[in-house]
């Protein structure tokens, strides 16, 4: 293996983490969660 096949496997691994990322920001167990983190700054004491 030279190291343009290290870099093909790096930019796949890359690639398939970032799909899991956009998935689970995407999920729809976590919206929940993720409207009540943005509205945070808009709550007062």
């Amino acid at each position: 293996m030279d190291v343009n096949d290290y870099r093909s496997i790096v930019t796949v691994v890359s690639f398939v983490l970032f799909l899991g990322i956009i998935w689970w920001a995407w999920s729809k167990r976590n919206k929940a969660q993720f409207d009540e983190a943005a509205q945070l700054p808009f709550k007062e004491d």
